[in-house]
């Protein structure tokens, strides 16, 4: 079941992603970024009001919202932090790079998380898992030297480095999650709450020194229906990848890799709308991607 949850996952982080361009495409970065963290917030705050004023209502239909420690919620916290930087270098180069280059770059994540959960949660991957695990990285590899033919030096280009630091900082946040669904026991309601409450209260501490102070970068955000649209498919997809590491059975190394096939809708259809270069070369190292994952998947 835990599987199926991932692809779910997949699919609404797939149209996020879409979502996201569309939002960050000749935009204040910082704005949208707050737009969007707030709009998925609301969302769960709603649920969370119901909870207060009608309990028995709110539980019966899954909405139940757990009473946690000082401790607990420094380690909610500190998943804030990771996602705000994750979050911050992500966007940025996410408005300078065509989304064909960023996302396979993205898709590297399942090999970080993949070494985390060897050496820290002792799991135990068969040889063509590493097989699978290896192929992805071969293909993100391919997916530089097309990216060099659209100006795109990998080496040079400080957007490439911020996509790779935004991909670390995320993996290191999935590895973590794992601990706070299982070891904490914290339900995926809960968790979104004070996580999206945190991450708001850090972006508003960043923007009143980057963004609000300056009138010239305040005209220049433009609001869009796609920031809400990011807020609430994140959410969706962080309900399903929660719902999925509720399952003591789950394998974060195996839901890091599942949630890739979200690619088949940011190369595809995101090359379509975007228009971007080398739609048909990124498809062979797509091809690549998605093989890695059919084989961990089916190992």
């Amino acid at each position: 079941m835990w599987m199926y949850l991932g692809l779910l996952a997949a699919l609404f982080i797939g149209l996020h992603n879409l979502c996201k361009k569309h939002a960050v495409r000749g935009n204040e970065v910082f704005p949208v970024l707050l737009g969007t963290v707030s709009s998925g917030f609301l969302f769960v705050a709603i649920c969370y009001i119901l909870s207060i004023f009608y309990p028995d209502y709110a539980f019966e239909n899954g909405y139940d919202f757990q009473e946690i420690s000082r401790q607990t919620h420094g380690f909610i916290f500190i998943k804030s932090c990771l996602m705000s930087g994750s979050w911050i270098l992500a966007y940025q180069a996410l408005k300078h790079l065509p989304l064909t280059i960023v996302t396979p770059i993205r898709s590297a994540g399942p090999f970080f998380t993949f070494i985390g959960a060897i050496l820290i949660y002792k799991e135990s991957p068969n040889f063509i898992q590493w097989v699978g695990f290896f192929l992805i990285i071969l293909s993100v590899i391919l997916y530089s030297r097309i990216g060099k033919k659209e100006g795109i030096n990998f080496k040079r280009n400080k957007w490439v480095f911020a996509i790779i630091g935004a991909t670390f900082l995320g993996a290191s946040s999935g590895l973590y999650d794992k601990f706070l669904i299982q070891n904490l026991s914290l339900n995926p309601q809960t968790l979104q709450f004070w996580f999206c409450l945190y991450t708001i209260l850090i972006l508003l501490v960043i923007l009143s020194i980057t963004w609000f102070p300056y009138a010239e970068k305040r005209k220049a955000f433009k609001f869009r229906w796609s920031i809400i649209a990011v807020g609430v498919l994140l959410v969706a997809a962080d309900y399903f990848y929660f719902k999925a590491l509720q399952d003591p059975d789950a394998l974060i190394m195996l839901l890091s890799a599942i949630k890739r096939s979200q690619l088949i809708i940011a190369v595809v259809i995101g090359g379509l709308i975007f228009k971007e270069k080398n739609k048909r070369k990124k498809l062979v190292p797509l091809a690549g991607i998605m093989v890695g994952v059919f084989l961990i998947l089916y190992s």
